[in-house]
């Protein structure tokens, strides 16, 4: 498939704010790949060589939980990033991620998203600002959600 132009790249976090150009050098560098309805792009625990942008359908990341089966941590709509950790650390993935519905998904690989952040330092800091909004939103999600499971406890 093409990579999607552009300028439909505009409403996805990751490209959130970027030059035309440095959306045009990721759009070239991204492969569209398509899930059917709970297909799994990737398992818990494997190995973390793509980043993703959902460009149609919805994305549920999951964990097992023993004895409790599955606890979904996350749904994610069109212009959502997922897998981003991967490009971050070597760490295996730490949640699994299912197609809730028929997807169409935006893929980078690790080594060619490496070599565009070394050969483009000007995109490697837009892109990598974005990933730092995009992860400290997470994280004050993570927060607000620990905070209430806190208050549930005390009753």
């Amino acid at each position: 498939m093409d990579a999607p132009s552009a300028d439909r790249l505009s409403n996805a976090a990751l490209f959130d704010g970027m030059t035309l150009e440095a959306r045009e050098l990721m759009a070239n560098l991204g492969q569209e790949v398509e899930y059917d309805r709970g297909a799994t792009v990737f398992e818990h625990d494997s190995v973390g060589d793509f980043l993703y942008v959902v460009l149609e359908g919805r994305i549920r990341i999951s964990r097992e939980l023993s004895g409790l089966g599955e606890e979904v941590l996350a749904v994610l709509d069109r212009g959502a990033v997922f897998g981003e950790m991967a490009m971050l650390d070597a760490s295996p993935r730490s949640a699994t991620a299912r197609a809730d519905q028929p997807c169409r998904l935006l893929a980078f690989d690790k080594t060619a998203f490496e070599d565009l952040m070394l050969m483009r330092q000007d995109v490697a800091l837009e892109v990598l600002w974005n990933l730092v909004r995009i992860l400290s939103g997470r994280l004050r999600d993570t927060n607000d959600k620990l905070a209430m499971l806190g208050a549930a406890a005390k009753f």
